[in-house]
């Protein structure tokens, strides 16, 4: 049975970079990995605590079974103003719930990330590295921004600078191996 990842595309956007950038990574990844893609993200309300008390709203809880089914999480994000977009955030909010018990600890996530700026969203994956590990998720510390990003897709979504292509895949391997790691500690 293969290692099932749940990818997340930060964007909700339909054809967005970093959703492109979710199938690149299916071109690199390691034998016996495979990604599935969550598209989930507009149905996903505001954060309200209040809101904690009663059954989960139907996106949330799509999530966090989507979340909870994976073995690992790969997230690619934009860059908006020097962060990572709102509803990303606020999905992670809910995911993170109840503080402790959320669906997001203990599992191992991988960050991405692009941008049609030089510097491919590197503050924003910073940012969601952060978020992550204090939701609880063990958060390789690996980047990848992949910048000018309308310059590194092919037609068929392949990255085709070949450091990005092999940094793809170490990043991929760094996931699968850190999955891994969990199942026999």
């Amino acid at each position: 049975m293969g290692v099932k990842i749940l990818g997340i595309a930060g964007s909700l956007r339909e054809g967005s970079f970093n959703g492109r950038l979710l199938t690149a990574a299916s071109y690199e990844l390691p034998r016996g990995m495979e990604i599935h893609r969550w598209g989930g993200l507009s149905l996903v309300p505001p954060f309200d605590e209040d809101a904690e008390a009663g059954p989960a709203p139907g996106g949330v809880a799509e999530l966090r079974r989507a979340i909870a089914d994976a073995e690992g999480l790969l997230i690619a994000t934009p860059e908006y103003n020097g962060s990572i977009p709102g509803q990303l955030k606020n999905a992670l909010d809910w995911a993170s719930r109840p503080y402790g018990e959320g669906v997001l600890t203990g599992k191992p996530a991988a960050v991405i990330g692009a941008s049609n700026g030089v510097h491919g969203a590197a503050w924003a994956q910073d940012e969601l590295r952060k978020v992550l590990k204090l939701a609880g998720a063990e958060v390789l510390d690996a980047t990848l921004p992949v910048g000018r990003v309308a310059r590194q897709l092919d037609e068929d979504d392949r990255l085709l600078d070949h450091e990005l292509r092999r940094g793809m895949s170490s990043l991929l391997h760094g996931l699968r191996d850190r999955i891994r790691l969990g199942a026999f500690a």
